[in-house]
C-alpha cells in the first residue's frame, strides 16, 4: 500500500499549502481560482468520457446507478460526514468545508488511475502510477484547498479506504477488470466529473454522489450484453 500512502500525503500536503495560500487570497481571486478549476475538471470529464465504446452503456450505468444511489442516499451521507466533519473539527468554520470534503473526495477516488495504480501496487509492488496520480492531486488539491478550506485534507480518508481496499484485492480485481470493462467505467466517472466542473462553476448543484454506483453498473452492464445477446439469439 506504498502508493496509497504516497496519495494520501501528497494531498494532505497540498492541502495544507492550499489552505495557508488560500487565507491570503482575496475573495473574488479565490473565486475564480474555483471556476479555472471547473473548467479543467470538465476537460478532464470530457476526455474520460469519449473513452466509451457505448454510450448506451453510459447512459444505463448512469440512469440505474443514479436510482441505486437515491435509494441508498448516497449523496446525503457524504453531506452528513462532511457535515459531522466540519463540527467536530471546525466549528465556526466556514459552510464550504463539507463541500471541499465532497468534492474533492469525488474527483480523487473517479478515475482510472485509482484502480489501475492500486492494482499494480497490490500485484507487484509497483505503485508509479500512483506517484503519477499522487503529483497531480497534490497540485489539485492546492487549488481546491485554497477555494474550498480544510474539508480538501479530509478526502485523504476516503481515498485511503478505497484504493487501499483496492490493493488488498488486486489478485482478485485484476482477473476480473478487463479492458472493456475499464472504458465504461471510465466513461462512466468522466461524466461524474462533469457534473463536478458544473458545480464548481457555479452552473447547476448536482447531487453527484448518488452517481457512484454507475461505476459498478456500468462493468455489469458490459458483462450482462454477450448474455443477453446469446439469450435472444436461441
Amino acid at each position: 500500500m506504498v502508493g496509497t500512502m504516497v496519495n494520501v500525503g501528497a494531498i494532505l500536503g497540498g492541502g495544507l499549502v492550499g489552505v495557508l495560500i488560500g487565507a491570503r487570497l482575496p475573495d473574488k481571486m479565490r473565486s475564480t481560482v474555483m471556476h479555472g478549476l471547473g473548467l479543467v475538471c470538465l476537460l478532464i470529464g470530457l476526455q474520460m468520457a469519449m473513452k466509451t465504446n457505448n454510450i448506451l452503456i453510459v447512459l444505463g450505468a448512469l440512469m440505474l446507478g443514479a436510482m441505486l444511489g437515491e435509494a441508498l442516499r448516497i449523496d446525503d451521507a457524504f453531506h452528513r460526514a462532511g457535515l459531522f466533519l466540519q463540527s467536530a473539527l471546525a466549528r465556526g468554520g466556514s459552510g464550504l468545508f463539507a463541500e471541499g470534503f465532497v468534492t474533492a473526495s469525488l474527483v480523487f477516488c473517479v478515475g482510472p488511475m485509482a484502480i489501475l495504480g492500486s492494482i499494480q501496487d497490490g500485484l507487484n509492488g509497483d505503485y508509479r502510477l500512483l506517484a503519477i496520480k499522487s503529483m497531480l492531486d497534490g497540485f489539485a488539491s492546492i487549488a481546491f484547498a485554497a477555494s474550498l478550506g480544510w474539508g480538501v485534507l479530509l478526502s485523504a480518508v476516503p481515498i485511503l479506504l478505497y484504493q487501499g481496499a483496492v490493493t488488498l484485492f488486486a489478485h482478485f480485481l485484476a482477473s476480473i477488470l478487463t479492458d472493456p470493462l475499464i472504458a465504461e467505467m471510465t466513461a462512466t466517472g468522466g461524466l461524474i466529473i462533469v457534473g463536478i466542473s458544473l458545480r464548481l462553476l457555479e452552473i447547476k448543484e448536482l447531487r453527484l454522489a448518488s452517481f457512484l454506483p454507475a461505476l459498478v453498473v456500468a462493468p455489469l452492464i458490459v458483462v450482462l450484453i454477450p448474455w443477453v445477446k446469446g439469450w435472444l439469439e436461441r
